[in-house]
């Protein structure tokens, strides 16, 4: 004898909340933060210091489930200690277990930022030729093969490292804020300024993906960083813009080193 059909259960199914992840990167030029939910960022903002205050606000407004921290600073210790007081806290350094292997001759000397955007290179753009270009206070070209090996890259000076220098190593110029308003050929020192270190990055940055694109075939260009919306209209070089990719590279890293 056949049964009767099950009743639909149109009862409410309960389903866990995502889990909260909170992504530091203490830079030179800034401290940011961005709160994953999931796989999406919720939050994001920057700090305007790394005080116990400061990083108590944002643990008691988030209540992250886990932390990770990547830091190219001398950063109040304390910071370390409340992260992981309030949550499961992991600091990004050469121990950190990483998706790629590092054939550089001191892997310990790896910037945590690197380790970030080599990570998010490997997630997203798996087995193919990645140059991940980070436009922060410095540049840093990041090259990853299709084997998952980190060989290095390159480090220049960023553009607000370039508008001090042409001020303090010289006895007139003055010191330039950024401005993306400015003509080709400058009228006045400030213009002329602009004009050397803005379009002068643009190109260095073209070059030196064109160098690549010369001896790397199916060569994916990822450009991250503060600036990297401006600079990607001023590019010629086919690049793909994503100023999250950082932290979408600790949030890989923090799954991959989470203990629970």
């Amino acid at each position: 004898m056949g049964r009767w059909p099950e009743a639909a259960d149109d009862r409410p199914k309960h389903t866990l909340p995502p889990m909260k992840t909170l992504c530091l990167d203490f830079g030179n030029t800034r401290l940011k933060y961005a709160l994953f939910a999931g796989e999406g960022i919720v939050a994001s903002e920057t700090l305007p210091d790394d005080s116990d205050a400061t990083l108590s606000e944002i643990l008691e407004r988030h209540a992250p489930d886990r932390a990770i921290l990547s830091s190219v600073i001398r950063h109040n210790p304390g910071v370390e200690n409340l992260l992981a007081s309030a949550c499961r806290f992991h600091r990004l350094s050469h121990e950190t277990r990483v998706p790629f292997t590092v054939a550089v001759g001191r892997p310990e000397t790896m910037g945590a930022d690197r380790l970030a955007l080599a990570s998010a290179a490997v997630r997203f753009f798996p087995k193919r030729n990645n140059l991940v270009i980070g436009l922060g206070s410095a540049i840093t070209y990041n090259f990853i093969n299709p084997f998952h090996q980190f060989l290095g890259g390159g480090i220049s000076p960023g553009m607000e490292m370039r508008f001090r220098s042409l001020h303090e190593h010289t006895a007139l110029l003055p010191l330039v804020q950024k401005d993306w308003n400015f003509p080709l050929i400058g009228y006045d020192t400030r213009t002329n300024i602009l004009s050397g270190v803005v379009l002068g990055m643009a190109g260095e940055i073209d070059g030196i993906v064109r160098a690549y694109e010369e001896r790397y075939a199916d060569l994916n260009v990822v450009l991250t960083g503060g600036d990297n919306g401006y600079f990607a209209g001023l590019l010629k070089s086919r690049i793909f813009a994503d100023p999250d990719f950082l932290f979408k590279g600790l949030y890989a890293l923090s799954e991959a080193n989470d203990p629970s």
